[in-house]
């Protein structure tokens, strides 16, 4: 389990402390990564309540969700959320290196969380679902969704510079993990965040243009000049013990 001095100091825990606290009301984690019910659409934000659970997606379900084209609010998303980066090449082996991980490859799902002064802090992991190993490096693009078809709410998730993206290799069945904090939406007046119930995180793994929709229960800011979201490089492991 996080100590709450580890998750802050992976996102900056001395700033969220020092934001207005207007309480620790915590959204709840999904349980794993499913397709909108819906049309495949753009993402949305949502206020902190407990996320609605949905069933791991088998390879073959994961890999329909992933051949859908975000509508064009997610393209705009896409923009943003894919955070390409100069991917280095990985050792590998006689046979080369491994491929980056497409988002057919990869489940994500909740995983632990901790509430801190007005914000909340989430782990996101990633799991290799593929038979074949494959690399992640850098960061994913997060950002709140809801309604049919599926639209984004909000901005996009910053990026937290805490620490450097470094190469992790996941073989059939690894895990790697990021870690979101998400602003509480209450931390700022209605008239300027708009807040506004969400239903998903909208996740582009990295250097990926297709996203995952997480069923998760937050709310968001609908306002674009509030940004209640920072994301951090993924990392190996599932996000537990301390990492």
């Amino acid at each position: 389990m996080f100590g709450s001095a580890s998750l802050w100091l992976r996102l900056g825990g001395a700033a969220a402390a020092a934001a207005v606290a207007v309480g620790a009301a915590g959204c709840s984690s999904g349980a794993s990564s499913s397709a909108p019910p819906a049309s495949t659409g753009s993402s949305a934000a949502a206020p902190a309540s407990s996320a609605s659970a949905a069933a791991p997606p088998t390879a073959a379900s994961t890999s329909a969700a992933a051949s859908s084209a975000p509508s064009s609010a997610a393209a705009s998303s896409a923009a943003v959320s894919p955070h390409a980066t100069a991917v280095p090449v990985s050792s590998g082996g006689a046979g080369g290196s491994a491929a980056g991980c497409a988002t057919r490859d990869l489940q994500a799902k909740a995983g632990v969380a901790q509430g801190a002064a007005g914000s909340l802090y989430q782990v996101i992991v990633f799991t290799n679902i593929s038979n074949v190993t494959c690399t992640l490096y850098g960061y994913p693009g997060v950002s709140l969704a809801a309604g049919t078809p599926v639209t984004q709410v909000g901005q996009a998730a910053s990026r937290s510079t805490v620490a450097g993206p470094s190469l992790v290799t996941l073989a059939p069945g690894q895990a790697a993990n990021s870690l979101l904090r998400i602003t509480q939406a209450v931390n700022y007046p209605s008239a300027t965040c708009a807040p506004t119930k969400t239903t998903y995180l909208q996740i582009y793994p990295p250097n990926q243009t297709t996203p995952i929709y997480l069923a998760y229960s937050s709310t968001g800011c609908s306002s674009n000049s509030v940004n209640l979201l920072t994301i951090g490089v993924v990392q190996s492991g599932a996000g537990s013990g301390g990492q």
